[in-house]
């Protein structure tokens, strides 16, 4: 499949197993530590699996597997409990204690907590599900396609379509009904529970924020310190989530025309940042009547905003565009096939998820009226957040709303760059309004996705790990400004 694939698989990801091992230490609670399976083997990582209801109304009923990984405390005078960790996508979080420890996680974080990770339930070694998803199907993954006109939203509805019914006939899909953000954070509390602690602070991030603030709501007494990084709005990942993008890809790209019109030379898309807004424009149109080398517009536009998740994506967005314009060839994309072990089951886990948690406007003329909107108010990706998902054919209901509120311990602390593409501020405030005096807000004036410790501020730094390891938060909402790294 070649550079189709890398470019797809790119795309795709902007996102059956028993652990083995023999059983080494144990838990307070129980759990019988041993190796983890070889694509989340790391230094220090120990992994185990625990059972959890299927369904959690029925909890002496069948039991499915969730695949838990801890990162333990080395420093038992210091240790004051768990701090459970979810990655967002929804994706396998199996690895992310140790992924978080690389990326410098303060030691004194790492010396407070015993660090957990885990698969949510469908995805990775936690009971996995399949929509037996093709090549082509994979790489539409969180964002649908940029859609010129109404044809090509029919025709986007109509691989939704397909894909909805895979879903609905794989060989999992007895599972349908069963895997939701809900279902993951009762979970998270089975989880804590087989542990043996009576309390559980938590790290998510991207959609991890929705996990954490719905398992805060469902369990609020249960949470000790809830940290909330990259925020989706507090009704989940919905369709006016996916219209977000829109905002995301406006607030984030001037950090990227600021960055191509200082590199001029190198890569002569123009002098300004005017010039190369107007460069992305003439580009997408050229490439939207003519593709070239596998790109046509819709796939340049998701290449340009997928990479802008952090800055140093910018120079491949900027080779990108220099090799279309100059007609070279494309630079590397994508590391290939085979570096993900089971894509199928990444995207597939998502749409069980989110389809779940949310209804979904179902008239195909919905859509294009969102769409046709969406591109007149945000013209540089507004037509792909509107586009049609799997969901609005979901052939299992929807499950009961969580709503998120004010009511409960103020034991959070919400993370937030300003010019974040994926989960923009505009998200993240409305998360803050339904918090109340629950929450606290820091904001990053920073661009990307990610604040802590991916960013390096040392002002938003300092308050995630001042709550940690104290419980102390800032007194109000905190802005901190922009540092060189």
């Amino acid at each position: 499949m070649g550079k189709t694939w890398s470019i797809a698989l790119a795309i795709g990801l902007l996102g059956t197993g028993v652990l083995a091992g023999v059983p080494a230490g144990a838990s307070p609670g129980g759990v019988r530590w041993g190796p983890c399976p070889a694509d989340a083997a790391a230094p220090g990582l120990e992994c185990s699996t625990i059972k959890v209801p299927l369904d959690h109304r029925a909890p002496e009923g069948q039991q499915i597997d969730v695949a838990i990984s801890r990162l333990a405390s080395k420093n038992p005078e210091k240790r004051r409990g768990i701090l459970l960790t979810n990655p967002g996508g929804p994706s396998p979080g199996l690895k992310f204690p140790a992924e978080l420890a690389a990326a410098k996680l303060p030691q004194s974080v790492l010396d407070s907590y015993d660090l957990i990770g885990f698969d949510p339930r469908g995805f990775g070694h936690s009971t996995p599900v399949t929509c037996d998803l093709t090549p082509e199907q994979q790489a539409v993954g969180n964002v649908p396609p940029y859609a010129r006109n109404a044809a090509d939203v029919a025709k986007r509805a109509e691989q939704s379509k397909a894909i909805a019914q895979q879903c609905a006939t794989s060989k999992t899909s007895w599972l349908l009904p069963h895997i939701s953000t809900a279902d993951t954070a009762r979970d998270m509390d089975r989880i804590r529970a087989a542990l043996g602690e009576e309390k559980t602070s938590f790290a998510g991030y991207s959609w991890g924020t929705y996990l954490g603030a719905v398992y805060t709501t469902l369990f609020p007494q249960r949470g000790d310190r809830i940290i909330l990084d990259s925020n989706v709005h507090p009704t989940g990942w919905d369709y006016a989530n996916d219209r977000l993008y829109a905002q995301g890809f406006d607030d984030r790209f001037p950090d990227f025309a600021k960055f191509a019109a200082a590199q001029d030379g190198t890569y002569h898309l123009g002098s300004t940042p005017e010039k190369i807004t107007a460069k992305y424009f003439e580009l997408a149109g050229r490439l939207d009547r003519k593709p070239e080398q596998d790109v046509d517009g819709a796939t340049f536009r998701m290449l340009t905003y997928g990479f802008l998740f952090s800055n140093a994506g910018m120079p491949l967005v900027a080779k990108i565009w220099q090799a279309i314009d100059t007609g070279q060839p494309l630079p590397p994309i994508g590391s290939g096939e085979g570096t993900v072990s089971n894509v199928d089951n990444m995207i597939s886990g998502r749409y069980y998820t989110i389809c779940a948690d949310s209804r979904w406007p179902r008239s195909v003329a919905t859509y294009q009226a969102t769409v046709a909107l969406d591109r007149l108010r945000h013209p540089m990706f507004g037509a792909a957040g509107a586009n049609v998902q799997p969901c609005a054919f979901w052939q299992s209901p929807a499950a009961p709303p969580v709503r998120v509120g004010d009511q409960g311990p103020s034991n959070v602390l919400m993370l937030q760059n300003e010019r974040d593409p994926a989960t923009p501020l505009a998200g993240a405030k409305r998360l803050r309004q339904a918090f109340g005096d629950r929450a606290r807000m820091v904001t990053v004036d920073a661009g990307g996705h990610g604040v802590y410790p991916y960013v390096g501020n040392h002002c938003a730094d300092t308050a995630a790990t001042a709550f940690l390891t104290t419980g102390q938060r800032p007194e109000r909402d905190l802005a901190c400004a922009a540092e060189p790294r």
